[in-house]
């Protein structure tokens, strides 16, 4: 379950970018947060509302000295049409057999029909903060944030 990670070591991993490059989390660690938001689809209309609530408050997450990411199990080439469908200006992770989401705790939801959405504020030492977990709330998942 997410919400016992609160207040823990962030799980480190590595996973593939929109573009092919290896992203792992420790890496990212020690100069600034991270809001990690896991979610189900590329192209979907809730994952899209929703990354788009990401990309709309961007300069503010930057502002706070964090960086966004997203992950879900689409491929590399999803991940890179989608970015550039809609303007994303933060990395977007795959993680195909869902062994990240896995390691955050994040379950399939709604009758185990879909990955589950659920985002993680991560402070600069690699501490989990603050999880918010909604598979239908998707502008409230940058809000929470």
């Amino acid at each position: 379950m997410p919400a016992s990670l609160i207040n823990q070591p962030a799980p480190d991993f590595l996973l593939p970018d929109h573009e092919g490059n290896m992203f792992q989390l420790h890496g990212q660690t020690g100069t600034h947060a991270l809001v990690l938001f896991f979610y189900p689809k590329d192209h979907s209309d809730g994952c899209t509302a929703e990354a788009c609530a990401f990309r709309d408050a961007y300069e503010d997450f930057s502002d706070a000295g964090a960086k966004v990411v997203g992950i879900s199990r689409d491929s590399v080439e999803s991940h890179a049409g989608f970015r550039k469908a809609h303007r994303l200006g933060f990395p977007l992770l795959s993680d195909p057999d869902g062994r990240v989401a896995q390691l955050f705790g994040v379950n399939h939801s709604l009758f185990r029909l879909l990955p589950g959405r659920v985002t993680f504020v991560v402070d600069k030492n690699g501490i989990i903060r603050k999880i918010f977990d909604s598979q239908l709330k998707f502008k409230k998942h940058m809000q929470e944030a």
